[in-house]
């Protein structure tokens, strides 16, 4: 049982990681003198710890981390054992004799990971007999994270075509059994979890379970990602099998996260060959699965792959999408009475979005969608909430959008229908954006294209550089100035101003897209602050389309271009969306600007700022897993390395270090990778001045030695173990000794840098006890 109090909770974990730490310790001891024996004892004593009843799936999942660190080096140790002679048939039946079934099956799939790579038995036989096996393991929490760890071990090795674990004929299908079976099991263990416990806690138990959701849908993606999986074997085998575990299931939770995962994780082509059969689904699910989401996701993902190319149009109209959709959305909504407004209008929205893609041309499929909604409307009156009114701002929006024409919207006969329902404050906020950017329209669209070229000539020579840059700067500081408290209606202000400011000509883009920008930045940031009881769904889904808007908004700028500006737009973004703890678009800015910068950005002097600001921004970040920090810091030392000058590579360089070091975050603490980056930074410190004594007959300045010496006494006082006395040293002695060559020119720069730097090392001893013990032995 999980106690209550978190006090206690944090000692049950503190008393398992330190058991597990212990063990890991011993285990390690036998991994170093190649003691099988020892190491698996010890590694199955630390593995018992996972069999605690005591923790939240929070703690537990910290837990399992450990374990799953020590795992990775167990396995390692199996690998090397196989090739010192040890039979791998043998391992895999010794570790089997473990005395607690549930440290027994971690070690088996960590053997059978070993075991399948060394290709001595079928992958299909091995996989089939760890899934089997862990059967064993029943209590939910326990059995997830340990069917968790087999999926992830074998991922990478499914007897999948193209795979060099790829066996006989079918090899596929055993592939898809696999993950299949693993799937199925996990999901119910994760249903079995909410009948577990009184119903006092029925809330804390659906709070635990949607942590833990992400350890289920893991297998749809695996699943998604089979080569071999072709359209006739999802149409045949994985569609209905996995649609048969969500039906049956009978879990509100597992069938709104697991169909929006089918959704997700699948192709969008797959999705509209099995359209009847996902769609045939929906009135299976539990009446308070949310199918209005479930749908408008599907709709969604359909419309985005209409508008990839119109080559792909023939395969909606051969399977009859709309008629489908507009079924299904009707049954939906005839079998939920008590739907609330505001879903009624967002599926009739996902599905003009859908029409408007697929049958541009087909006006009466347009009238339709709008004729069924006000007559689920009739007798509303205008609409009071909010959500029900961004939804209607949003139906009518698509029909301008796309035909960009006031008088195509007219010939629907029930698009004014639905302006009825509009509340008269939106009404007027959407005017008053509106009127005032048509009356702007001079000052942020360049002249009609129809205009007599003579007239275009003379008003250029009227409005020279400068009148113009006073004209745009005042257009920016309007756009900086519109404002209000209610978030929803400042989106729709950000949205009206967007559709205008993105019709300018691209060389007014450089002057209103930075205001704007920095308004939906202090929209997500005014967000963050919001009271905490805001409902769930609408506190995470407006920053993110916040940054989906942010996006299109720094894209139109490719057409200037001006990627100095984009990248560091890019980077604002990306912090504001780490304040946001959204790693995945935090992730994607950072993407784009790096892109930018490997592309786009060519002057040596624009890249030293660019990574300066790259390296800055990254620092700051604390949202990024270790995998996706890993990634980013690994560009952005190849960049620093890669400059055309050599202080300005030393110079970057020795600023990402503070990349591997940062305060406020434990887990970034990395001395050796410091030390490697302060290391490097003195290597090409020295080239430099080997350069500048070739091609001068001088040394050249010693600067970058002496800033390299303030990088080194930083992390020194910040506790890096791997800068040393010595190290610190043997620099101090190495700039003296530059100093005083025949060869060096003066620099007083340098000079008084050292002397500050050196006066600094003696205020430090002169602090006497800790501090002053610590740096007693530098000699300045």
């Amino acid at each position: 049982m999980i106690p209550n109090g978190v006090e206690e909770e944090d000692k049950f974990l503190s008393a398992g990681i330190a058991g597990l730490q212990q063990n890991a310790f011993y285990m390690h001891r036998a991994l170093d003198s190649n003691n099988l024996k020892d190491a698996l004892k010890y590694s199955a004593q630390m593995l018992s710890e996972l069999r605690t009843s005591r923790l939240s799936p929070h703690k537990y999942y910290e837990l399992y981390m450990r374990a799953f660190d020590e795992l990775r080096k167990l396995e390692i140790f199996f690998k090397e054992e196989t090739k010192r002679g040890c039979s791998i048939v043998e391992m895999y039946e010794l570790v089997q004799h473990a005395g607690n079934i549930l440290p027994r099956l971690y070690l088996l799939c960590t053997v059978g990971s070993v075991y399948i790579k060394s290709k001595e038995a079928p992958a299909k036989d091995i996989l089939k007999d760890l899934v089997e096996m862990c059967r064993g393991i029943q209590h939910p929490l326990r059995g997830l994270f340990l069917r968790s760890y087999l999926s992830q071990v074998s991922k990478d090795k499914l007897p999948d075509i193209g795979s060099e674990y790829e066996g006989d004929a079918d090899t596929v299908v055993d592939a898809v059994e696999f993950v299949l079976q693993n799937f199925t099991e996990m999901n119910k263990l994760w249903v079995r979890m909410q009948h577990q416990g009184p119903a006092r806690e029925k809330e804390k138990r659906e709070k635990e379970r949607s942590e833990l959701r992400d350890l289920v849908g893991k297998n749809l993606h695996v699943l998604s990602q089979i080569e071999g999986i072709d359209l006739e074997m999802y149409k045949e085998t994985v569609l209905p099998r996995v649609l048969e575990q969500v039906v049956n299931c009978k879990d509100e939770i597992a069938q709104g996260y697991l169909m929006d995962c089918i959704i997700q994780v699948f192709p969008d082509e797959y999705h509209l060959q099995t359209l009847e059969t996902l769609l045939g689904a929906c009135p299976q699910l539990q009446p308070s699965v949310d199918i209005k989401m479930v749908l408008a996701r599907l709709m969604e993902r359909l419309s985005n792959y209409a508008a990839l190319s119109t080559d792909v149009l023939p395969e909606f109209f051969q399977v009859e999408a709309f008629a489908k959709l507009n079924s299904a959305i009707g049954k939906v909504i005839e079998a939920q009475e008590d739907m609330p407004i505001d879903g009624v209008v967002t599926l009739y929205s996902s599905l003009l979005t859908f029409t408007l893609h697929v049958h541009p041309d087909r006006l009466d499929y347009v009238d339709q969608i709008l004729g069924a909604c006000v007559k689920k409307l009739s007798g509303k009156g205008k609409l009071k909430d909010s959500k029900a009114t961004k939804q209607i701002v949003a139906l009518l929006s698509a029909p301008l959008e796309k035909y960009k024409d006031i008088d195509t919207a007219l010939k629907l006969s029930n698009y004014p229908h639905v302006m009825e329902y509009l509340d008269d404050a939106t009404s007027k906020v959407m005017a008053n954006v509106e009127a005032l950017f048509e009356l702007m329209k001079g000052l942020i669209r360049d002249l009609d294209e129809n205009l007599d070229d003579e007239v275009i000539r003379d008003f250029s020579a009227y409005l020279d550089e400068e009148d113009f840059m006073e004209e745009q700067n005042s257009v920016a500081r309007l756009i900086q100035m519109l404002h209000n408290d209610d978030p929803e209606e400042m989106l729709k202000i950000i949205c009206a101003v967007k559709k205008h400011i993105l019709t300018g000509a691209p060389k007014r883009l450089p002057f209103t897209v930075p205001p704007l920008i920095f308004n939906c930045l202090k929209l997500v940031r005014g967000l963050q602050n919001q009271d905490e009881n805001a409902p769930e769904e609408e506190a995470s889904s407006m920053p993110k389309k916040i940054f989906q808007i942010l996006n299109q908004i720094i894209e139109a700028l490719s057409s200037v271009p001006v990627p100095e500006l984009s990248l560091r737009l890019y980077l604002e973004c990306a912090e504001a969306a780490n304040d946001s703890d959204l790693e995945p678009v935090a992730y994607e800015f950072f993407t784009q600007a790096y892109i930018l910068y490997e592309e786009e950005i060519s002057d040596s002097k624009a890249q030293v700022t660019a990574i300066q600001l790259i390296i800055g921004t990254l620092q700051r970040m604390h949202v990024f897993g270790v995998e996706n920090r890993d990634t980013l810091t690994h560009k952005a030392t190849g960049y620093s390395a890669k400059l055309l000058k050599k202080p300005d590579q030393c110079k970057a360089v020795y600023s990402c270090a503070h990349l591997f070091w940062v305060d406020d975050q434990d887990n970034i603490k990395d001395g050796e990778r410091v030390l490697l980056c302060l290391k490097r930074a003195l290597r090409i410190a020295i080239a430099a001045q080997q350069m500048s004594n070739a091609t001068r007959g001088s040394s050249g300045s010693v600067l970058l030695f002496i800033e390299i010496l303030n990088k080194y006494l930083y992390f020194f006082e910040k506790g890096v173990t791997q800068i040393t006395v010595a190290s610190i040293q043997s620099l101090i002695e190495l700039i003296t000794t530059e100093m005083q060559s025949e060869n060096k020119t003066a620099d007083p720069a340098a000079e008084s840098l050292l002397a500050c730097t050196l006066r600094y090392i003696q205020f430090q001893k002169d602090k006497g006890g800790a501090v002053g013990e610590k740096y007693e032995s530098i000699r300045s």
